[in-house]
């Protein structure tokens, strides 16, 4: 077997991760599983893909990429406006719907309500955009060696976006005041808000974050296949699954896990065929549950 697949699963898994960061801290801190996650990660790219077209239409075409880059710094501050956001859109998702749940309702009720927004969000996309896939960027990209194996220079940056956004976050949740809150909250909310935590910030916090994650998911995800209204759906799996292998509540570990999931599958696609891509994370996702339940990193209590 070729050892190309590492390249490839690595790439892929960097962006599931980073995208397991959201449904890790949502489902630690909000108790339950929130199946329109994936939504997130389509809206943000789209958000980016129209936020650079109108920066590209502003400003003209004197908009080059930057350096071996196949997009240019329209597109880079196009997916910071777009993080921001996805990430009051999850906050209005959840003012709109999940708020009110938590007060009257249970978490069963929430994960079914969630299967619905993703539907209508997704349906939101397809109205607007159409179920066409468009691009975010079209340039052809000459792969360079590193270690004997073939990678492009949007590969490399996206590896390294991910590393710097989830050892920034962790940074946050280890030595903030507003990452303290959040522990606090994922411990025993009733405790938190006696002590005079601010539930409801955490809450907003934990949202916004989850959102923009999903977002920069998304846009690393459209850099390397097409963009379309179910992509955030179709990746909403191996999200779980990666979350899971990590352990719920571990931003690392959600991190580690999307690696591990996308290697994976990046070894099944070349060994036995990519139609079994999907399988492999349904199957690490079910070995996980019956061989460790809390995971790499998480609490065993």
């Amino acid at each position: 077997m070729s050892m190309q697949f590492v390249a490839d699963g690595l790439v892929a898994g960097a962006t599931i991760g980073l995208g397991a960061v959201g449904v890790t801290l949502t489902y630690s801190i909000l108790r339950f599983a929130n199946f329109a996650h994936g939504e997130f990660i389509s809206w943000g790219c789209y958000l980016t893909l129209v936020i650079a077209g109108a920066i590209g239409a502003w400003v003209g075409p004197s908009i080059a990429p930057l350096g071996a880059l196949s997009i240019g710094p329209n597109v880079l501050a196009a997916g910071l406006l777009a993080m921001a956001l996805t990430g009051l859109l999850a906050i209005g998702l959840d003012a709109l719907l999940f708020r009110r749940l938590r007060r009257h309702g249970s978490s069963i009720t929430a994960v079914i309500a969630s299967f619905g927004a993703a539907l209508a969000l997704r349906a939101a996309l397809e109205a607007i955009f159409s179920s066409r896939p468009v691009y975010l960027s079209q340039d052809l990209q000459i792969a360079i060696r590193v270690g004997g194996l073939r990678i492009t220079p949007d590969q490399l940056a996206l590896l390294g976006v991910a590393v710097l956004l989830v050892g920034a976050l962790q940074l946050l949740l280890s030595r903030s005041n507003a990452g303290r809150s959040m522990r606090a909250v994922s411990e025993n909310p009733a405790l938190a808000r006696i002590v005079g935590i601010d539930v409801a910030a955490v809450i907003r916090l934990t949202w916004f974050i989850g959102g923009a994650l999903a977002c920069a998911s998304g846009v690393m995800l459209g850099l390397v296949v097409q963009i379309r209204p179910t992509m955030g759906a179709e990746l909403l799996l191996p999200l779980f699954a990666a979350a899971i292998l990590g352990g719920i509540g571990s931003v690392p570990g959600a991190l580690l896990g999307g690696l591990i999931v996308g290697l994976a599958e990046a070894a099944a696609v070349q060994a036995i065929g990519a139609e079994w891509r999907a399988a492999v994370a349904f199957m690490i996702l079910i070995a996980v549950l019956l061989l460790r339940p809390a995971g790499l990193f998480g609490r065993t209590d």
